[in-house]
């Protein structure tokens, strides 16, 4: 079937989408090159297909996600493909989405920043599996990665987003109120978000940070705008494709996510979980996210006694270990490890459903971790060159499955 691909009201290019699988078979013309989305070449006026393809199955429901195969099978829906098809790939990330051709429907009548959505597909996906005779599939929920179980509530006219965690501790939604507290003493900006309990179970709530005039990129999209020489480290790669772009003030913001991580110890900040923040309209660069999805931290799938040894430990995106990562940081200038102070307290009155000498355990390594950011900041210099030794291999997220 033919659709135009849209930004907001404006026509991007007229594609052939497969009905069944979703794929993008044909891209007849592109209209607004400059409004392409970011990373998908183009060239003599011809857009990369199978670029503009991997950036439309990045908006579809992982199948492997915890109770997917039962929500499409609730939905009637063959596969997360043809979900995302009937809410016309519609976002609340970025102002993208599909057009049926001969179709009159307008962005300022359908787009999620502005309408309350059907909380149907949410619904199945956190599986509550008893359906209406008649189903409304127009929802975020359809065009939503990550692994962990999730959905979009409309809450003050505004699309909130409810995560939940993975069993068997279910720590996710505590580490996400934690790196916001962290966050907040630091002065770091970044998505809020509070830790909330239904039916028993912990849940993170957040307010989307897009708005419909605001689009989210992610690092992994803004560093295929370049070609990454093998000399040139996934760091300095990406710094040098922002700074190519005119996004300001890339630098800073990095070290103080990579200061955060090393605290949190979060093993999952991969390409796709920070990027940069675009105006629609004009296409202007408005800068660095505010940091968001900190929740794979703090050992949260790990025993008390891996957590206190603190073996086990990942890193993402720049490097396989942390101790290199944070010698990435520029400067510690800015840092005031006393904000941090009382955080002990605070830490175990939310996270009353936590174990305590599961909790003892992820103070002791915290502290171990913050003391170590304490003796770089009296250093006060990078400790390494920014070299390609122990960058990570490729952008892979976490998979939850169990």
């Amino acid at each position: 079937m033919k659709y135009s691909l849209m930004q907001q009201d404006i026509v991007v290019a007229d594609l052939e989408i497969e009905e069944i699988t979703g794929r993008i078979q044909k891209i007849y013309q592109v209209w607004e090159a400059e409004r392409m989305p970011v990373g998908v070449p183009i060239r003599r006026g011809i857009a990369d297909r199978t670029a503009l393809n991997e950036w439309w199955a990045d908006r579809m429901i992982p199948l492997y996600r915890e109770g997917v195969p039962e929500a499409l099978s609730d939905l009637q829906m063959p596969n997360p493909a043809a979900l995302s098809l009937h809410s016309l790939g519609m976002s609340v990330s970025d102002a993208y989405w599909i057009r049926p051709e001969g179709s009159h429907l307008t962005w300022e009548e359908k787009n999620f920043f502005a309408h309350a959505f059907s909380e149907d597909v949410g619904n199945a996906l956190m599986g509550q599996r008893e359906m209406k005779s008649a189903v409304d599939l127009h929802s975020p929920d359809s065009t939503t990665d990550g692994y962990l179980k999730k959905r979009w509530e409309w809450i003050d006219k505004r699309p909130y987003l409810l995560k939940g965690g993975s069993p068997p501790y279910f720590q996710q939604p505590f580490a996400e109120a934690v790196a916001s507290e962290v966050m907040d003493r630091l002065e770091i900006r970044h998505v809020p978000y509070t830790l909330v309990m239904r039916d028993g179970r912990p849940y993170s709530l957040c307010e989307d940070f897009v708005t419909q005039d605001t689009e989210l990129v992610s690092a992994w999209r803004i560093m295929q705008t370049r070609k990454k020489a093998s000399s040139i480290s996934v760091y300095q790669h990406f710094v040098n494709c922002c700074e190519a772009l005119g996004a300001p003030d890339v630098i800073p913001a990095l070290d103080r996510m990579i200061v955060l991580d090393y605290i949190l110890a979060n093993e999952d900040r991969h390409l796709s979980n920070f990027g940069l923040v675009r105006d629609v309209r004009s296409l202007s660069w408005i800068g660095f996210a505010p940091i968001y999805d900190s929740g794979s931290a703090l050992g949260y799938d790990k025993t008390a006694q891996q957590i206190r040894s603190g073996t086990g430990i990942v890193c993402k995106p720049f490097k396989k270990r942390h101790e290199d990562q944070l010698s990435l940081v520029s400067s510690f200038d800015w840092i005031d490890l006393e904000a941090l102070c009382g955080l002990d307290a605070w830490m175990r009155r939310i996270g009353t459903y936590i174990e305590e000498d599961r909790m003892e355990a992820i103070l002791f390594s915290m502290h171990r971790r913050i003391d170590r950011i304490q003796e770089m900041a009296e250093r006060g210099s990078r400790g390494v060159a920014l070299s390609t030794e122990g960058d990570v291999e490729k952008n892979v997220a976490e998979d939850y499955k169990r």
